[in-house]
């Protein structure tokens, strides 16, 4: 299959204007592409962008991280390399080369799932607020928030393409926090430039509070409410999973979270989750530190009762500035069915007040 030039100006923040689908989003061929970069001219893609402001001062590899974002960054440091790129004509020969505003920057790119991922899907998921600068969905369990290796499609970012074709102008489709599959619960997602990055900035400066329900293992014991300081990296004795650890012996990030106890039982604990940074799997991590996995969450030690066959954490409430109008936001979502049913065979009831 040979694949389609495309073209795309950035001239602006947002790139094109027309709001439709650049023809390299269009394929939906089903061909293993591999990771050959050796293949023949007919399975590459030639993409040309003039750079903005968002660009200026960029590193060419991280200029084209936020131009072709499909693909991995060490995917395209590895074009670059290789003699991939092109800036202003020329060969790039030095990753760290800097590009600036009006630079046109050329790529040829060997197609890969990754980028065969990024097309338009029908992907079921509720809207419980919608207007032109932002949405906010209940998102289910099950889905992918975002497409991985294993989950190449059917994801959200594919249903986000097919329900607004002007989401393709957006890196990863206006998602700007993430959830895990088998989360549910609230997610803001941008749809326009502007408010996507306005909202990144208000998550990096926690001006957006989320609040999650979690169903932990083991009777809760010690005071009812407790801060969980501790820093979360990549787990060094399994690399598929996250850890708290120490900074000064493993790379990783601070993360703290709040926790409240909200009932509790001789199976396990109701406990309300406040994040106040956003670390992958955060709360799954504290919870099992603190000596309460979530139940069902096999990846860091919990086990499966109450009827819960997937980790019991739901994110039942978002509330922030709305970036363009100023206007205060707050949501919540319903407990899904699975969540209600554990609480009632462990004898509990929740609803809501007691978060306010």
């Amino acid at each position: 299959m040979k694949l389609r030039k495309s073209i795309i100006s950035t001239e602006t923040s947002i790139g094109t204007s027309d709001g439709t689908l650049p023809e390299h989003l269009k394929s939906e061929a089903d061909t293993d592409f591999g990771q050959d970069f050796e293949a023949n001219d007919d399975a590459k893609e030639t993409r040309e962008f003039v750079c903005s402001e968002a660009q200026h001062g960029l590193r060419v590899d991280n200029a084209l991280v936020q131009l072709v974002s499909e693909f991995s960054r060490s995917y395209l440091k590895q074009l670059i390399e290789q003699g991939s790129a092109r800036l202003n004509g020329q060969t790039v020969v030095k990753v760290a080369s800097k590009v600036k505003v009006g630079d046109l920057l050329a790529i040829d790119l060997q197609a890969t799932p990754q980028s065969q991922a990024f097309k338009p899907e029908k992907v079921d998921f509720e809207v419980i607020f919608e207007d032109e600068h932002l949405l906010v969905i209940n998102k289910p369990v099950g889905l992918v928030v975002h497409p991985a290796p294993g989950n190449w499609s059917g994801t959200l970012l594919n249903g986000l393409l097919e329900r607004d074709e002007k989401a393709v102008l957006l890196p990863r489709a206006g998602i700007v926090h993430r959830l895990d599959k088998d989360t549910s619960g609230l997610m803001v997602v941008a749809r326009t430039r502007q408010v996507m990055d306005a909202l990144v900035e208000k998550i990096a400066a926690r001006e957006v509070n989320r609040l999650y329900l979690a169903l932990g293992n083991r009777t809760w014991t010690g005071p009812k409410e407790r801060d969980v300081n501790e820093s979360i990296g990549r787990d060094p004795r399994n690399r598929l999973r996250m850890a708290v650890v120490a900074l000064d012996k493993t790379a990783g990030k601070t993360a703290k979270t709040s926790l409240k106890l909200l009932q509790n039982c001789e199976q396990g604990c109701l406990v309300l989750c406040r994040l106040h940074t956003g670390r992958t799997h955060q709360i799954r991590v504290h919870m099992a530190h603190i000596g309460h996995p979530l139940v069902a969450d096999s990846v860091y030690g919990g086990a499966q009762a109450a009827g819960m066959l997937r980790q019991a954490l739901h994110a039942e409430q978002l509330a922030f500035e709305h970036p363009a109008t100023g206007q205060s936001m707050h949501f919540v979502a319903t407990l899904p069915l699975d969540f209600k049913q554990a609480l009632t065979h462990w004898g509990l009831s929740y609803n809501g007040l007691s978060t306010k």
